[in-house]
């Protein structure tokens, strides 16, 4: 990677190795929906007010905006209320090593969509990360409590790394080259926000607000740092080495979150939770050294 994507690489891992432990705190009175509406429509702001401030493009071209409706769709929306509602189940750190197997779909789907191949080495190493975080579950349904939320948690996991995996593929698409990164990026955060909030309308009724200090400077943060700043870094990094490298973020962020998580959260550590948190990053680190496909 370039000095550049390099930069941008480390300032996701250190961003969103954060956030998962202060989605934690968006959630209680305000419904997740409402947050996630928030949120974005603070992150949307703060791009369209930076592409006008530095005169970056903002015009979508009218094809655009189907795709950046799907894209949208998939990624604020989707992904982010199958997030939020998972961390009412499942510990925030635990949520994010199940997301650093986000670079298996990214992959399978990169071969689907835009034909790029996967390797033998790329495939043993993504098993082992599966098989890691596996084990990390299967520790999580032997601590005392409701393991039918575990479950749930678990589904709501996975199906939000699906929808995330193909709008990062959607990144790497022409149509998605074509469109301005940071224009198309707000619009796609405002379309999100919009969402969302008519989702939350329908679904618990009107706005509700939450002034707890936490609660805002969360809020901040994930809307300005997490979303406007770390998306835009991530989704430049997705076009300039592809969506199964970027995705390579998967390591560092879940070990800095489940240090989080164990500190603030008070995650209990086992034998088996230790053994499947090594072999899942012993897995991607695996997969990762996979020679870039030409």
């Amino acid at each position: 990677m370039s000095p550049k994507s390099i930069a941008q690489f480390v300032a996701v891992c250190c961003i969103w190795g954060t956030t998962w432990l202060i989605i934690r705190f968006q959630l209680g009175s305000v419904d997740p929906s409402w947050s996630i509406a928030y949120r974005f429509a603070i992150g949307g702001g703060t791009l369209l007010a930076w592409c006008a401030i530095r005169g970056l493009p903002l015009k979508i071209p009218r094809h655009g905006w189907g795709f950046l409706l799907l894209f949208a769709g998939m990624q604020f929306v989707l992904n982010f209320n199958f997030v939020y509602r998972a961390e009412l189940y499942i510990p925030s750190g635990l949520l994010a090593v199940a997301f650093a197997l986000l670079m298996v779909p990214n992959a399978i789907f990169a071969k689907i969509i835009l034909g790029r191949s996967i390797t033998r080495q790329f495939a043993i190493g993504s098993l082992l990360g599966i098989a890691g975080v596996a084990m990390l579950f299967a520790h999580q349904f032997t601590l005392p409590g409701d393991r039918t939320a575990v479950a749930i948690g678990l589904g709501l996991t996975f199906a939000g790394i699906l929808c995330a995996s193909l709008s990062n593929v959607m990144q790497a698409t022409p149509l998605g080259r074509e469109l301005p990164s940071l224009g198309g990026l707000a619009w796609a955060m405002l379309i999100g926000a919009a969402v969302n909030a008519a989702i939350a309308g329908v679904t618990a009724g009107p706005p509700t607000w939450d002034w707890r200090p936490e609660y805002i400077a969360g809020l901040l943060i994930l809307g300005i740092f997490a979303s406007a700043i770390a998306f835009g870094l991530y989704f430049d990094l997705i076009r300039t080495i592809g969506p199964a490298e970027a995705a390579w973020t998967g390591i560092p962020i879940p070990i800095i979150a489940m240090g989080l998580s164990t500190l603030f959260e008070g995650y209990v550590w086992s034998v088996l939770a230790v053994a499947g948190t090594v072999i899942a990053l012993i897995g991607l680190v695996i997969a990762l050294r996979t020679p870039k496909a030409p």
